[in-house]
């Protein structure tokens, strides 16, 4: 593993000479690409050089303990070996963390998609909180969210809305929301006062670019309708709703937020792209249909990944097993607590899985 470290940290140094020479400086493109490489690289070389002093450090330290007899000073510098012991093992686990492959769809905006599940009008409901829960945390970390498509249900609810929030990260972050989440609470439909269980799913899926995406206009079918409001009722005189069917597959996308029918085209294509394109990395990966699974299931009430319960003002994550009693800044997009501990979550059981294909 180091050798491979220091191969790197060679070339980081590289990079810091062909930055600082004349002919590179002369060269915006070669400035730009040799700026990025190091970025890229920045974290790793840090971290394996204080490693490297680490491993100096605790080596010089029990020189020392080997030659020291007087008891009280042997305590003290074998004190100072536990202590640097446990900081290399630290250092050694961000060195191999830094080092296991990047997923690359992280830096891509994303495509959210959350649909209703089980519970009727309350499940819409929950579906809206949801929605602009995951508005207010893009707020947060300065992103922006953008409305692809709606089905708006009369009282406030949507039986599925489709968006795209667009930031520096923001899949490497979001990625972690996707499955089905559970309300537990009075719903105001309800007269009675009795608690109800319902469900929204919610899909994450990675941007797609054009040219990722190679979509041949012999496989879409395109209909092209009048935009309809709450109750079906016309709310636009043009046909300027429009629905891609993608025949090989199957998929179906429907969009009229936009009037203009080339504006509601142009995000279906969109929302299909990143479909395919989460259709077809699923299938490189051999995880298509777990995933599929693990990601939205059915929306039954049985398979959940975050629970949140009114009465007890609680939201738990079962993936984690962890829980917090600050329901409504949870809701106002204070997810950051869930998602780092998600993140290290999934990072432990990664390097937990290296380790056992390199014993």
């Amino acid at each position: 593993m180091f050798e491979q470290v220091a191969e790197i940290v060679k070339r980081y140094e590289e990079l810091n000479k062909l930055l600082a020479s004349p002919e590179v400086a002369r060269d915006p493109t070669k400035i730009r690409a040799y700026a990025q490489e190091q970025a890229e690289i920045r974290d790793l070389v840090e971290a394996y050089r204080e490693y490297t002093r680490l491993s100096e450090e605790l080596r010089d330290t029990r020189a020392m303990l080997e030659e020291e007899n007087e008891p009280e000073m042997r305590e003290m510098i074998a004190e100072e070996v536990r202590t640097l012991e446990k900081k290399l093992a630290e250092a050694e686990e961000r060195v191999r963390l830094l080092l296991m492959p990047k997923d690359p769809r992280d830096e891509r905006n994303v495509i959210m998609e959350i649909r209703a599940g089980t519970g009727g009008e309350e499940a819409a409901l929950f579906a809206a909180d949801l929605f602009r829960m995951y508005s207010q945390y893009a707020a947060k970390h300065g992103w922006e969210t953008q409305v692809l498509s709606t089905n708006a249900t009369g009282i406030g609810g949507y039986k599925e809305i489709i968006f795209e929030i667009k930031g520096k990260g923001a899949f490497s972050r979001l990625k972690y929301e996707s499955g089905v989440h559970r309300v537990q609470r009075i719903p105001i439909t309800e007269s009675s006062g009795r608690i109800h269980t319902s469900t929204a799913t919610v899909a994450v899926l990675p941007e797609v670019e054009d040219v990722e995406i190679e979509i041949n206009e012999k496989d879409l079918r395109i209909d092209v309708f009048r935009s309809s409001g709450h109750g079906g009722q016309s709310v636009n005189t043009t046909d300027s709703a429009v629905r891609i069917t993608h025949i090989p597959t199957g998929i179906v996308v429907q969009c009229q937020d936009e009037r203009s029918q080339l504006q509601n085209r142009a995000r279906a294509m969109a929302i299909l792209r990143a479909r395919l394109y989460d259709l077809e990395y699923r299938k490189q990966t051999q995880e298509i249909d777990e995933a599929r699974r693990q990601q939205v299931g059915s929306g039954e009430r049985s398979e959940k990944i975050r629970t949140y319960n009114f009465p007890q003002n609680r939201v738990t994550d079962h993936r984690i097993g962890y829980s917090v009693y600050r329901l409504e800044d949870v809701l106002a997009g204070e997810l950051d607590d869930f998602i780092d501990r998600l993140i290290a979550h999934d990072q432990a059981e990664r390097l937990k899985a290296q380790s056992l294909q390199e014993a």
